[in-house]
């Protein structure tokens, strides 16, 4: 059994945390971070999602102010990672390559980090459905973004039944998650101006024999991307084929429409109404209607929640780097475990 620590308890770092702690053959041995945010207070409450967890602070200048936060803290991240097989770092940009330098690597500590490290931080940048065995015996890994996550999973299904000539994606991100508050625009569309945005290059990181281009704007959201896809086909493929190839893909889910799942806040109301905690919906939606075959090109629409999408690669990433299961049976444990269905 690996035992992990989740560095820096954000947005993506909560749910990692709750993640690990549900897996049998991991371990949360600790979380860690420099303040008490209300996403540590929560999760380390009598009714948080890792009660019960050993916290340790990231630096000294952290461990005063979580003392000072009235927090009990264990000691300092560094001390313990003698007894620590991996930290999965979920630390702000920047903050991720200090953490590399001065804690993992002087420490022969291996590490996972998220979609917003550079990319020189790890060699390899890994998606689950696409690269999984890719990250076997490697010390650093990134994660790659809950955009690229999501192309390269929808994509990684199509190339692999029909092959990918060349791809279009336009995104339409949020502006902000849910608690960003002082985030994002208002009465506003914000394009990215750089073309390709660098979502295409990202899945090139994971995909590096897909041609795909990608074009991006901001919009005054909290809950989930809108991708607008469009793909030349290497084969003949019928919309029903396609289909059955997202149907085959274990973290992708088709959603129609016509049976009242029109929009992103519909869909945010089905993960309501089903009891996902935070609304979250770690899979990628692809709207049925859109899937759509015209003279040897494939279209459609999917919608990606930012905030839960990547977790489950984050635990996969794990098992990868140890070599502790296939890519197959790594996605189906890791589902189990988090309700995926």
């Amino acid at each position: 059994m690996v035992k992990i620590v989740v560095n820096g308890i954000g947005t993506i770092g909560k749910r990692v945390a709750e993640a690990v702690k549900k897996q049998e053959d991991m371990e949360l041995y600790g979380v860690s971070d420099v303040s008490a945010g209300q996403g540590l207070r929560t999760g380390l409450s009598e009714e948080g999602g890792f009660h019960g967890t050993d916290l340790y602070a990231s630096n000294e200048d952290g461990l005063e102010q979580l003392r000072e936060d009235g927090m009990h803290v264990e000691g300092l991240l560094e001390d313990a990672l003698d007894r620590v097989d991996l930290v999965v770092d979920c630390t702000p940009s920047g903050v991720d390559e200090m953490n590399k330098e001065n804690l993992y690597r002087p420490n022969d500590t291996k590490a996972i980090f998220q979609g917003g490290a550079p990319d020189d931080i790890a060699e390899v940048k890994f998606n689950a459905d696409a690269n999984y065995e890719e990250a076997s015996g490697e010390d650093f890994v990134k994660v790659v973004s809950c955009n690229t996550t999501s192309l390269s999973r929808t994509m990684s299904a199509v190339d692999e039944a029909f092959g990918v000539k060349e791809a279009t994606a336009n995104l339409v991100r949020r502006a902000g998650d849910i608690p960003q508050d002082s985030r994002g625009p208002v009465n506003s569309t914000v394009p990215v101006t750089d073309v390709p945005s660098h979502h295409g290059p990202d899945v090139q990181a994971v995909m590096p024999d897909l041609d795909i281009k990608t074009l991006a704007v901001k919009v005054p959201v909290t809950y989930g991307h809108v991708h607008m896809v469009t793909v030349q086909l290497e084969d003949e493929a019928s919309e029903k084929e396609v289909l059955e190839a997202f149907r085959d893909q274990p973290r992708v889910n088709l959603e129609k429409a016509g049976e009242g799942f029109d929009s992103t806040s519909k869909l945010h109301e089905k993960m309501r109404d089903l009891g996902r905690k935070r609304s979250d919906m770690p899979e990628a939606a692809v709207w049925e209607e859109t899937v759509t075959v015209d003279d040897g090109t494939l279209y459609w629409i999917h919608m990606v929640h930012q905030e839960s999408i990547v977790v489950p690669d984050n635990i996969d990433a794990i098992r990868s780097m140890f070599d502790m299961e296939e890519k197959e049976a790594s996605i189906e444990k890791t589902n189990d475990a988090m309700g995926i269905e």
